[in-house]
């Protein structure tokens, strides 16, 4: 069985997101239509939580278990990172960016329907499970956008247009995500003592998750003891991004995730 009703609510979340997506552009033009553009994706947002709400109601588990739920959740996430950042700090590229790239993983999962099971492993009937996915998500949504950031920052670089201010975008972003990272890591070292008996097994998983940490918490240092030196500053942030990655799905197509415990993030 396919997840419920997605086509659906899919649709009507990229209807109002691409339209929103629309008077965002000509709001460069005209200012008053940020508002609409605004009331459109929030509109949208909207019934996209409650599709969530809705698809875990009828897998009566928390849909967190597959790629295509982790993608769902991206698409959720990403919208709520976008409205902060612009509210805060009125960048309307980055309100773009986020709305496309949630666009994007809903297109992924639309083209790539998932079959659901209400059954859920032992190891992930814990109390523990929906707070350590849910942090890592949103850590993983907050600093991939931070790379966007970054690959901004080498663009505006080359056209000899560089502002400050991307940087600090990105210093931000990453301090809330690598906040959310670290508790990531946190609730799994103690779901992990729940389920297994140990806090640490290093685990190809875990191994990647704590490459990943430090990736970012090399960039933090970097950027506190060498505060001029962007372009370097922005290299380091887009390795640490390619690592996530790697810790995101990239560890499932090793050959060491064979042995793996967290080998179910792949069905």
């Amino acid at each position: 069985m396919t997840w419920i009703d997605f086509p659906l609510y899919s649709g009507i979340v990229f209807a109002f997101w691409v339209i929103g997506l629309v008077f965002l552009f000509f709001s460069y033009k005209k200012k008053p239509l940020i508002k609409v553009s605004n009331v459109l994706f929030a509109i949208g947002w909207i019934v996209l939580i409650v599709f969530v709400g809705k698809l875990w109601n009828e897998l009566d588990r928390p849909p967190m278990r597959t790629l295509g739920e982790t993608r769902l959740w991206y698409s959720t996430f990403l919208p709520l990172i976008g409205f902060v950042t612009y509210f805060r700090w009125k960048y309307k590229w980055f309100l773009g960016y986020s709305f496309i790239m949630a666009i994007v993983f809903l297109a992924i999962n639309y083209l790539n329907p998932e079959t659901y099971s209400k059954t859920l492993m032992p190891a992930l009937q814990s109390v523990w499970f929906v707070p350590h996915v849910l942090v890592y998500l949103f850590s993983y949504a907050v600093l991939a956008a931070s790379s966007i950031v970054a690959i901004k920052g080498w663009y505006d670089s080359y056209k000899g247009n560089f502002k400050i201010e991307t940087l600090k975008l990105a210093d931000n972003l990453v301090y809330i995500g690598f906040a959310f990272l670290t508790l990531g890591l946190l609730f799994g070292a103690l779901w992990a003592k729940e389920a297994w008996g140990h806090y640490w097994t290093w685990d190809p998983k875990e191994v990647w998750a704590f490459l990943t940490w430090m990736g970012y918490l090399i960039y933090i240092h970097y950027r506190h003891f060498h505060p001029q030196k962007s372009k370097q500053a922005l290299s380091i942030l887009a390795l640490a991004f390619v690592v996530l990655l790697v810790c995101w799905f990239g560890v499932n197509y090793l050959p060491v995730a064979n042995n793996s415990i967290h080998t179910y993030t792949q069905y």
